[in-house]
C-alpha cells in the first residue's frame, strides 16, 4: 500500500458526479481506476452516486462496489475529506438524519479555491425544469435514456470487434436534439445565476452528463460529467487550476483488488445505505455539516 500511495497523483480536489451505483451502465471500473491513481485533499460527490430509482425497481449490486466504498473509506481515514450533495437518484439522502462521520451531506456547499474563488457545488437537479414541474416526465424519459444506453452499449461492443472507435450514441443524440440543446443552455443559465446570488465565482455540477466549462454572466460554469455516456471528473490542483479529466474506458485488472480497511464496517455501512435508498428510516444525529449552505427554493427561479 506504500508503494501504490507514493505513486498516486496528489491533487487538491476531485470532484465528481453521476456514478450510478445499481445500473448496469455504469463504468465503475474506470471510475476505481480514478480514485486508485489520486490522492485529493478534498472530494467533492456531486450527486446521483447512488441510483435509488434502479435500486428500488430491481437489485444489482456488483462485488466492484464494494471496492469503491471501500476505497472512499480508506481515503477518508487517512486525511481526505469528503462532501457529498445528492441529486435527483439518489435524493433519500435529502432527507437522511444519520450521520456518517467520513462523509458530510447537504444540498450544495460553498468551496473555497487557493486564490479566494468561491464556487458553488450542487448536483443541479433542482435547476431542471422538467424535474421540478413534471418528475413524471423525468422518471419516463429515464426509461427512454436506458434503452439508448442499452443501445450505445451494443452498438460499441460491435465496433470494438471491428476494431472501430468508440461512438458516443447517447451524446450524439442531444447534440442533434435542438429542444435538449435549449435545456442545457436554460440550466446552465439558471445555475451561473444562482451561483452569481450568493456571491460565488463559479460553479460546479453535474445532473445533465455532459462534461464542460462556460464562462458566462461573470461566472465559470463547470459540469463534471458522468459515468455513463463519458467517464469524466474534474480536477483543482494546489495552484488553483481546474480540467476536466477523461479517463480511459479500458480498465486496469489490478484496479479491483483494493483491501477493505475493515470488511465487516464496509458492509455494515453499505448496508445502512442501501437501507436507506429502500424506504427504513434510519434515525440519527440532525447537525447540519459545517460547509452546507442552506437551499432556499425560490432562489432557483
Amino acid at each position: 500500500m506504500g508503494a501504490m500511495s507514493r505513486n498516486r497523483n496528489r491533487v487538491r480536489t476531485l470532484f465528481f458526479s453521476d456514478l450510478h451505483l445499481g445500473c448496469p451502465y455504469a463504468r465503475v471500473e474506470p471510475f476505481l481506476d480514478l480514485l486508485n491513481q489520486h490522492e485529493p485533499q478534498y472530494i467533492y460527490i456531486v450527486g446521483d452516486f447512488i441510483d435509488g430509482w434502479r435500486l428500488r425497481k430491481r437489485w444489482h449490486w456488483e462485488p466492484v462496489y464494494n471496492a469503491i466504498l471501500s476505497r472512499l473509506f480508506e481515503m477518508s481515514q487517512t486525511g481526505t475529506k469528503i462532501f457529498y450533495t445528492p441529486g435527483n437518484h439518489d435524493d433519500f439522502l435529502r432527507s437522511f438524519r444519520f450521520k456518517f462521520d467520513f462523509v458530510e451531506i447537504a444540498d450544495q456547499f460553498i468551496h473555497h479555491c487557493p486564490n479566494g474563488r468561491r464556487i458553488l457545488v450542487t448536483h443541479g437537479d433542482k435547476f431542471d425544469q422538467v424535474e421540478k414541474k413534471a418528475k413524471w416526465i423525468s422518471v419516463m424519459g429515464s426509461f427512454l435514456y436506458d434503452s439508448i444506453c442499452w443501445a450505445d452499449q451494443r452498438v460499441n461492443r460491435w465496433r470494438r470487434h471491428y476494431n472501430l472507435s468508440r461512438w458516443p450514441l447517447a451524446a450524439t443524440i442531444k447534440k442533434n436534439v435542438k429542444s435538449a440543446v435549449q435545456f442545457v443552455s436554460d440550466f446552465e443559465d439558471s445555475l451561473m445565476l444562482h451561483a452569481k446570488s450568493l456571491e460565488c465565482q463559479g460553479v460546479i455540477c453535474g445532473h445533465i452528463h455532459t462534461p464542460i466549462v462556460v464562462e458566462k454572466h461573470g461566472i465559470t460554469y463547470y459540469n463534471t460529467g458522468d459515468w455513463i455516456e463519458n467517464s469524466t471528473a474534474l480536477l483543482e490542483y494546489t495552484d488553483g487550476r481546474y480540467e476536466i479529466i477523461d479517463v480511459p474506458h479500458e480498465t486496469n485488472p489490478d484496479a479491483a483488488q483494493v483491501i477493505p480497511l475493515d470488511p465487516a464496517e464496509v458492509e455494515r455501512r453499505r448496508q445502512e445505505l442501501m437501507a436507506a435508498a429502500l424506504g427504513v428510516d434510519l434515525r440519527g444525529s440532525d447537525e447540519a455539516p459545517v460547509l452546507a449552505v442552506p437551499f432556499h427554493a425560490d432562489e432557483s427561479r
